[in-house]
């Protein structure tokens, strides 16, 4: 789909210089002398280039639409993370790398979104919160309530964390999988 310059718009992907690029940051100017641009700062969906540039209201850009299907966490081997199809019930492997840190918050049978172009994979989304249990904490010291303070605790796939002084080792609590911050307890 075409778009104008100025229709440009933070988390759109457009396919430019034969790669396919998101929509990072926009920026309208409007010199003193010649006319209005759009400043578009996007970063390289396949190697993480960023790339500044200048498009007029009147520079044509191809919108592209992704594709976003749900996907179930099977199991890891080696490097590569294992993903079946709800639907078709195909397999996709995925690089740790390609999930990144948040590939820790992965649990058997999680449901997670992937977003494909032309049934290549380009991202992939993880539910927004996790609930897991902490694996060790420090013991809180009476007294030391008097400013909100947090402690580290480690969880049970050993990512480290800040939590209230009021939670202790082998609770669960709910982690945000974006933030890597805890929520709540978990009931």
């Amino acid at each position: 789909m075409k778009i104008n310059g100025n229709q440009i718009k933070p988390g759109n992907v457009l396919q430019h210089d034969g790669s396919l690029w998101a929509v990072v940051k926009t920026d309208h100017v409007k010199p003193g002398k010649g006319g209005a641009f759009a400043q578009v700062e996007m970063k390289n969906l396949f190697d993480g280039r960023k790339l500044n540039e200048r498009f007029r209201s009147a520079d044509t850009v191809e919108k592209v639409r992704l594709e976003q299907k749900d996907f179930q966490y099977l199991y890891e081997q080696g490097e590569m993370l294992v993903f079946m199809d709800n639907e078709t019930y195909e397999q996709l492997e995925l690089q740790k790398e390609f999930v990144g840190d948040r590939a820790a918050f992965l649990q058997d049978g999680m449901t997670v979104t992937v977003e494909l172009h032309e049934d290549k994979p380009i991202g992939i989304s993880l539910p927004d919160q996790v609930t897991l249990e902490v694996a060790e904490t420090e013991a809180v010291v009476k007294g030391q309530t008097a400013a909100s303070s947090y402690k580290p605790a480690i969880l049970e796939n050993g990512v480290r964390v800040m939590v209230p002084p009021f939670v202790t080792s082998g609770e669960r609590i709910i982690v945000d999988t974006n933030e890597l911050t805890y929520l709540r307890r978990a009931d």
